[in-house]
């Protein structure tokens, strides 16, 4: 941890009009979840006391997404937006009687690295700038550094040919001591091409009041902003590489790496295997040792040890798969607890259920959990066993060591060890097969 405590601002005001979408920019999803999403999770590593994320276009949306992903945080909206300091201004109410570091960061930017952030929080300096050297430093503010730090930012456009020369460039990633920024903020002014306030004067502000001003750099890859869709799936490409590289790395099996996606917070234990195609939506949790069958789609779930699932399964948020649960191909499941040993071998959906352990489900069994208003929970009792094509109409309960006998519709409570049947009488009709399909045939022939 640093020695001041951290405060972070996100700016997340913009439209983003490059992007050709009615959304805010910072909503377009990386890895799963929206973009500001990544800078709140970089952030977060700081253990930040107060977070403040400035919104202005799609105001609510943003509002909705960060309540999510930083409950704690607080939304500073930006009505008009005049600029980079201006959006800084809108956050600083929420910020009053903090003292320590502020850092300013960008929802449009999202591999900012935790390592990177602690270097700008525990750097002395009252300003820090975050510069890279750029490959191509186009047009790319530079910053002007001598043996006193950091000179000023100058923006390509107003750059002569031997500072366009400079290939270290301003990332606009900044580190700021709250008092000072206080005190610095109100001294902005708009006297420029775009009539904006611009965070970078606090540059010149600062050093004219006496402060120093420095430069932290990282590399290039850790800068990338996202303006385009173009972009947007190139940050995607170098998010699912990381991502890939990072779990071969801590011991987890990829059969083929290139096919499986995955989201910003996927946790994978050491020896856990991913077959292809498999994709992660956000808060799935793997232990160690489980196995993920090809194709299969998990979002907000958690697999435990021994735990097998797939091929062509389907978790959603709130499924909980004990140890050494087997579920098999064309299995939905959805805010349910499997407890250890269960199996659910295929064509099963089960909604809004708790399964004991080593209960076996038929295929085809059905929770039919949702009365078209209010959703109902099913209980099956350990070591139960659910014949296949089995509908259980919840709110039910089949008891421990139970059974339903293939093609029941369950509405009433089974108790313990008893074997429960719910169809309605078969009754066969000599020769009317023949005849019916004969009838048909010949209406057929009719049109």
């Amino acid at each position: 941890m640093t020695q001041k405590p951290v405060a972070l601002i996100v700016l997340a005001a913009g439209q983003g009009s490059r992007m050709q979408s009615d959304l805010p920019k910072v909503m377009h999803r990386l890895g799963g979840v929206p973009l500001v999403g990544h800078a709140l999770a970089s952030g977060s590593s700081l253990e930040p006391e107060r977070v403040v994320v400035v919104a202005g276009h799609g105001a609510d949306l943003v509002k909705k997404a960060v309540a999510k992903l930083e409950p704690e945080a607080v939304i500073a909206l930006q009505a008009e937006q005049l600029g980079t300091g201006h959006a800084v201004q809108q956050a600083m109410p929420a910020l009053e009687g903090f003292e320590g570091k502020v850092i300013v960061l960008y929802g449009d930017t999202p591999f900012i690295s935790a390592e990177t952030l602690e270097k700008l929080a525990e750097h002395p300096s009252g300003v820090v700038v975050l510069g890279f050297e750029a490959a191509d430093p186009g047009r790319y503010g530079r910053l002007v550094v001598n043996d006193q730090g950091l000179q000023r930012i100058v923006e390509f456009k107003d750059a002569d040919a031997a500072t366009r020369a400079i290939a270290l460039v301003n990332s606009g990633v900044m580190a700021l001591d709250a008092g000072l920024l206080r005190q610095l903020i109100g001294k902005l002014g708009r006297d420029n091409a775009a009539g904006e306030y611009y965070l970078t004067d606090l540059v010149e502000l600062a050093r004219a009041a006496g402060h120093r001003a420095d430069v932290v750099t990282c590399d290039e890859s850790e800068t990338l902003g996202i303006n385009t869709r173009a972009e947007l799936a190139a940050a995607e490409a170098a998010f699912q590489a990381r991502a890939r590289a990072e779990a071969l790395e801590n011991g987890v099996t990829l059969s083929d790496p290139a096919t499986v996606w995955f989201a910003l917070d996927t946790a994978i234990g050491r020896d856990a295997i991913i077959g292809q195609n498999v994709v992660f939506g956000p808060g799935v949790t793997i232990e160690s040792g489980a196995e993920i069958l090809p194709f299969c789609h998990l979002e907000g779930c958690h697999i435990a040890t021994g735990a097998t699932v797939g091929p062509f399964a389907r978790l959603r948020p709130g499924a909980e798969l004990g140890g050494d649960v087997h579920v098999g191909n064309f299995v939905e499941i959805k805010n349910s607890v499997l407890d250890e040993g269960v199996k659910v071998g295929h064509l099963t959906y089960l909604g809004d259920a708790h399964v004991g352990e080593f209960a076996n489900i038929g295929a085809g069994t059905v929770t039919c959990n949702y009365d078209g208003v209010l959703k109902h929970r099913t209980e099956i009792g350990a070591n139960a066993f659910i014949g296949s094509d089995t509908m259980l109409v919840a709110p039910v309960r089949v008891g421990a060591r139970a059974m339903t006998g293939s093609g029941s519709v369950i509405t009433q409570d089974v108790p313990d060890e008893a074997l429960a049947i719910g169809r309605a009488p078969q009754s066969n009709k000599p020769g009317l097969a023949t005849r019916l399909m004969a009838a048909l045939r010949k209406k057929k022939e009719a049109r």
